[in-house]
């Protein structure tokens, strides 16, 4: 309950900052409508735009996920590719565009019911709770599950019995899936920085998305840590069935890993296909500071 009321009281605080009204783009609208209509399309972008203080962060930008793709976005420092996953997540408010998830249309999607779209999202910064235990963190991806009142779980009663159960199995099974059995009793603050990375992508996936937002999930880590860690990513996908956006610097990572990558610059999608694709793209390797060499030294030839 301590984890609900703080992420939803962050996501009020953040949209209040960040609140602007939508415009409606009645070209961009009929093809989200026939993009949102299509049954294999999780997410569909259309024509978003954002302004902070008079500076573009987006600009008409487009984007379709399909159902269980890795879909990359990346560009370098500044592209917009966080202000993008923040509007995706409710976290800000786009000026203009639309955006259908699951075949519902939002210009602003709601960040309070999100996890009841089906869709989940870890953070650039750590967002845990260091006080509380590996376990207590996981188990708070799935509040949204909760109907038992408060009273319900004083007393103990049948109802909210059964769902503090199935949390907590729900819980031993993501532990398990991402090899956290041996620290689950520990504090988050005690653990070193790559396992909490992991933790908060346990606390994610156990709410069971259909869409995973990953805000740069591999930062901050060493190689060993990046691979170990991409392995998970490629296994949620295919042994849960979670479609994931991923949004990551080192471009070695991401041409292993996606399927489809679309590449910012200056708030604009200036590439969109496959790695190769991508790799081959003049626009994508002058956006890269001129040069053949990704953020991490990483050839994105």
């Amino acid at each position: 309950m301590i984890g609900a009321s703080l992420g939803a009281a962050a996501y009020e605080r953040a949209s209040e900052i960040s609140a602007i009204l939508a415009v409606a783009n009645p070209v961009g609208d009929r093809r989200l409508a026939r993009l949102s209509s299509r049954p294999d399309v999780v997410l569909a972008l259309s024509g978003i735009g954002i302004s902070f203080g008079g500076v573009k962060a987006l600009s008409d930008v487009d984007l379709e996920v399909e159902v269980g793709e890795i879909r990359a976005v990346i560009g370098p420092n500044g592209a917009g590719k966080s202000s993008l996953i923040n509007i995706i997540s409710g976290l800000y408010h786009a000026d203009r565009g639309r955006i259908a998830i699951g075949g519902q249309s939002f210009s602003r999607v709601p960040a309070s019911r999100l996890a009841r779209l089906g869709v989940a999202r870890t953070f650039q910064n750590l967002a845990l709770f260091g006080g509380l235990s590996v376990r207590n963190n996981i188990a708070c991806g799935r509040v949204h599950t909760r109907r038992a009142s408060f009273v319900e779980h004083i007393a103990g009663l049948p109802r909210a019995r059964s769902e503090d159960a199935g949390i907590a199995e729900k819980t031993d099974q993501i532990v398990a899936f991402l090899h956290l059995e041996s620290v689950a009793d520990r504090l988050v603050a005690t653990l070193p920085y790559g396992l909490q990375k992991r933790v908060e992508l346990a606390r994610a996936l156990v709410a069971e998305p259909k869409l995973l937002l990953l805000d740069e999930p591999m930062a901050g880590m060493t190689a060993t840590e990046k691979a170990e860690m991409a392995g998970f990513v490629r296994a949620a996908r295919d042994r849960h069935g979670v479609t994931i956006i991923l949004i990551e610097h080192d471009i070695g990572v991401v041409m292993g890993l996606s399927d489809r990558v679309a590449v910012l610059d200056y708030g604009r999608k200036i590439a969109d296909g496959t790695p190769a694709e991508v790799r081959a793209d003049p626009a994508v390797i002058r956006a890269y500071i001129g040069t053949a060499e990704g953020e991490n030294g990483e050839d994105i030839r």
